[in-house]
């Protein structure tokens, strides 16, 4: 309708996913990597999520369009099915015939049989193949062990089957959970698209407008991007009903440009009231966020939490300006009570209270952190199930000796979570007066906090008013390991980390190996599958991720509130 008048050749919001249309940010270039890998990955499980309408569908289009002429696939777009319905719709979508017996009712074996041998046969014609499950969050828990057993077809020399799941964040906390570790420990590579940042916003909309022939000035003016993007969140689909419905209002207005009137107009059509987006962190934003250290701003806002963990209930708090000369909180014990006033040493940087009661006669003591590193090493320690002796010094080095090392760095939370694995965090690092917990737990909106015998679960907005990154971890080495190779070593620890990226792809390493660039490779495409600075080298963090492909039992940081 008003593609004409902006000089178009088609509307460019269309909410239909069309690859034509596909704006390649940074991260759906790295979406669209992670699925073409994973089709050469050689079995297992790729993952990739994301909020409702970050373009999930769409990449998976697009890359449906680029994978290999080798690579035969099956799409299931509607996984609401019983494990019966699951193999007969992979069996249809792949063409295997299935004959069932008309005497008694279908059974697994009668789809897994021919499925199998089709597979066979599709692998000695050196044919690769994949299967795609859109909105996989609806998937039972007995359809996902399922989709696990089949991965479990197999020759000498490596799986028959990759499947790439893709579904909402309820994905990744489905996976999380105990009775579904073993397919956990299948994912060879997952990606979590999220919302856009400012600037993507704007070079989205600029993007859709060009690709459907805009060869005048851009119709929206620079407040009325802003007003987009905090309209939408950054969420692409949100972007494009807005969009439409603003290029409607103008050109129903006889403007040529789109004004942040126009958009504010046009939000109050198309979204109805509470359905505003949560404000979308960045990741830029996030590293930025968790680099802030500010007073005593964690104690005030923890929650004591007795377990079954409850997650956290947020009551926000006017902050109330203090005197310029008001002293510099000094951290303390973690308060229960329900709500935290300010007093002159708690004024500036008042973080949000949380409110979650606790009965008098249940109370334990009040939560606390430690001031002693060493004290927190041996928190860590007991996680391993490895005792530590009391005194200074020597934590690591006692560790080393059996095999486990510690490992220190500055890390984001989103790095964090991809590793899984409970840590030390330092805080109040800038105060010359650091204090200690072990992080035990992390969602998209809390993290819970060990030490000296309590927990508490937190903000993640009050967590960074305390915390800049520091965390320190252990990792468990592979027998032989003797520190990082260098390029052409070999040894015990290179062919246990040949066989590893071996083992995900369902193929056989060739032993003894060496850091040649063959390996190298591997190393690099594990790592940009995993989310890790992607170097070729193996080091901590790649062995980490190596021991979760593999099994190798460590403990795990909980996602559960």
């Amino acid at each position: 309708m008003y593609a004409e008048y902006f000089g178009l050749k088609q509307e460019p919001f269309s909410i239909a996913p069309d690859p034509r249309l596909l704006f390649m940010s940074e991260q759906h270039r790295e979406a669209l990597a992670h699925l073409l890998y994973g089709v050469q990955g050689g079995g297992g499980f790729v993952l990739l999520t994301g909020e409702i309408g970050t373009g999930k569908t769409t990449v998976c289009r697009s890359f449906l369009e680029q994978v290999p002429k080798q690579v035969q696939l099956a799409y299931i777009f509607n996984p609401k099915l019983t494990v019966l319905e699951l193999l007969e719709t992979v069996c249809h979508e792949f063409g295997v015939p299935v004959n069932l017996p008309t005497h008694r009712a279908g059974t697994v074996k009668d789809y897994l049989d021919p499925l199998n041998e089709f597979l066979l046969q599709s692998h000695a014609a050196g044919r690769n193949s994949v299967l795609v499950i859109d909105e996989a969050q609806n998937l039972a828990p007995e359809v996902l062990e399922q989709l696990r057993l089949l991965t479990n077809l197999e020759t000498s020399e490596r799986k028959l089957l990759q499947i790439i799941l893709i579904g909402q964040p309820e994905l990744r906390d489905m996976l999380a959970r105990p009775e579904l570790e073993q397919l956990a420990q299948r994912v060879i590579a997952r990606y979590h698209l999220r919302a856009m940042a400012p600037q993507e916003s704007e070079l989205y909309v600029r993007h859709r407008l060009e690709a459907c022939g805009l060869q005048r000035p851009l119709p929206f003016n620079r407040a009325a991007l802003r007003s987009i993007h905090a309209a939408t969140g950054g969420v692409p689909r949100r972007i494009n009903l807005l969009c439409d419905r603003a290029l409607l209002g103008a050109y129903a207005n006889g403007q040529g440009e789109v004004t942040r009137r126009v958009v504010r107009q046009a939000a109050a059509e198309v979204f109805p009231r509470g359905s505003q987006p949560r404000p979308a962190w960045s990741r830029t934003a996030l590293t930025a966020a968790v680099a802030l250290v500010a007073g005593a701003g964690l104690l005030a806002a923890a929650t004591r939490v007795v377990e079954p963990l409850q997650p956290a209930r947020v009551a926000l708090g006017e902050k109330k300006a203090g005197p310029a000369s008001a002293a510099a909180p000094r951290p303390g014990p973690l308060s229960a009570t329900v709500a935290v006033p300010a007093t002159a040493s708690t004024r500036t940087a008042m973080p949000p209270a949380v409110a979650v009661p606790v009965k008098a006669a249940d109370a334990p003591r009040p939560p606390a952190l430690l001031r002693d590193e060493n004290a927190a090493w041996r928190e860590l320690a007991a996680l391993w199930k490895l005792p530590l002796p009391q005194g200074q010094g020597g934590a690591c080095a006692a560790l080393a000796r059996e095999q486990v090392h510690c490992f220190s760095k500055n890390l984001s939370l989103p790095v964090i979570r991809q590793l899984g694995r409970p840590g030390i965090v330092t805080l109040d690092s800038a105060t010359g007066q650091p204090s200690y917990a072990v992080l035990v737990a992390l969602t998209d909106q809390t993290a819970t906090l060990a030490a000296a015998g309590t927990e508490q679960t937190v903000t993640l907005t009050a967590l960074a008013q305390r915390w800049a990154g520091d965390f320190a971890t252990l990792w468990r080495a592979p027998e032989g390991y003797r520190g990082d190779p260098r390029d052409g070593q070999g040894g015990p620890a290179v062919d246990w980390v040949a066989l590893q990226l071996a083992s995900a792809r369902g193929e056989a390493a060739p032993q003894p190996a060496k850091l040649d660039p063959a390996l190298r490779n591997e190393v690099r495409a594990f790592q940009v599958a995993q989310g890790l600075p992607a170097d070729g080298r193996p080091g901590p963090l790649t062995y980490m991720q190596l021991n979760r492909a593999a099994g190798v039992d460590e403990p795990r940081l909980r996602t559960q509130p």
